[in-house]
């Protein structure tokens, strides 16, 4: 870990799972012929560089932090209507994590890294995974 190293936490509207983000993802970057997985904000942050020292963003997708993924820089971009935005330039590698439940929340938020969800390590096969909805109702319970 970085000293100064932040991450934020974003809610992944309209997906449901990994899978899906990386799919989405994938047309995103087909129709804008961009080359790295991106998400663009509003605002720019003001702790950029803390950010860019490592960090991630943490998706959290039907009430769960379910994955990350590296942010590798920001970039100014300017939207159709002519406002200037941030785009999150982000490593094409999603990280699962450990499910860990999150309210909702409005926009992006900075995430401390002792705060941040741990990797899930995978071990077992890809088929032994729990399904979606019983590992979303644990991670509620609280059982991991």
């Amino acid at each position: 870990m970085v000293a100064g190293q932040l991450n934020l936490i974003k809610l992944c509207v309209g997906v449901e799972t990994p899978q899906d983000l990386i799919a989405w993802q994938a047309l995103r970057r087909r129709e804008t012929g961009r080359s790295h997985a991106f998400h663009v904000t509003r605002m720019w942050p003001k702790r950029a560089e803390e950010l860019l020292a490592g960090g991630s963003l943490y998706w959290v997708m039907k009430g769960n932090v379910k994955a990350r993924q590296r942010i590798l820089g920001l970039e100014p971009r300017t939207g159709d209507d002519g406002i200037k935005r941030c785009a999150i330039i982000l490593d094409e590698d999603l990280v699962n994590t450990i499910l860990t439940p999150r309210r909702a929340f409005q926009g992006w938020r900075y995430l401390p890294v002792e705060q941040s969800p741990p990797d899930l390590m995978m071990s077992a096969p890809e088929d032994a995974a729990l399904p979606d909805g019983l590992a979303d109702e644990l991670a509620r319970l609280g059982v991991r």
